[in-house]
């Protein structure tokens, strides 16, 4: 048994980024639960149990989600379907609830799919190039401006421009965005939306970079985990049985 808040993190088929995650919310001083489709769990269970979601990085959503050809030159096998139905499920079984949600990456991209959006199959310049034999995979960098006023910009400290790291080879730009949501951060290079957050939910937050990388971008970032920390410990304070402790 723990009094930490227990925080779920979707799971895809990459333990090493999936570790990134479980390593950010344990400094979050959280504990993770990796959710996996193999495990079979409804978006109840895991509503009885989390104080609050993340949805990890990972594959393209599937374009057939939002009404697109999903052969545009992408291999099927570089979508996860059954993650994606995993994951709109939980999203909206989540928001029903009110439970607070943290997306990066691949997850803005399917909290914004599940809520009627759609996106940009392929945007240029914002994954990095292949490495060379022997060498590591590096992200790209580009500047975005985050909006003042906005909750992101209150959880990270501050609005204004910055330099973030990118590894996504789909987007959005504001004809594809849910009218459900917010746009809080766009790049400066082309305007792809670079963050997104619910007006209608406590905290709802999802971001196209990738702070769970923390070598790779300013520190101040690091505060996502623990404001979602934060909430979730608040969540499980109201819990009258503690049926989300571990």
């Amino acid at each position: 048994m723990t009094n930490k808040p227990l925080i779920a993190v979707t799971a895809g088929q990459s333990e090493e980024d999936l570790n990134i995650f479980l390593d950010a919310v344990e400094r979050a001083d959280s504990e993770p639960w990796p959710l996996s489709v193999d495990y079979g769990l409804t978006p109840q269970e895991v509503l009885e149990r989390a104080g609050a979601l993340i949805l990890s990085d990972g594959p393209d959503v599937n374009p057939a989600r939002y009404g697109k050809n999903p052969n545009s030159g992408v291999e099927p096998a570089d979508f996860d379907d059954a993650r994606d139905e995993m994951e709109i499920a939980l999203v909206r079984a989540a928001l029903d609830a009110d439970l607070p949600i943290y997306g990066v990456g691949r997850g803005m991209h399917i909290l914004n799919v599940a809520l009627g959006g759609r996106l940009l199959r392929s945007v240029d310049g914002h994954y990095p190039p292949a490495p060379h034999e022997n060498e590591d995979s590096k992200p790209a960098y580009h500047h975005i401006y985050i909006s003042p006023g906005s909750k992101l910009a209150a959880v990270v400290g501050s609005g204004g421009f910055v330099r973030v790291n990118s590894r996504h080879r789909s987007g959005m730009r504001e004809a594809q965005k849910s009218q459900h949501l917010l746009a809080s951060a766009y790049s400066l290079e082309d305007g792809l939306i670079e963050a997104l957050e619910s007006p209608n939910h406590k905290w709802v937050i999802a971001v196209q970079f990738s702070p769970q990388r923390r070598m790779e971008i300013p520190p101040h970032f690091e505060r996502l985990f623990q404001s979602l920390a934060e909430r979730a410990a608040e969540r499980l304070a109201n819990v009258p049985d503690p049926i989300n402790r571990v």
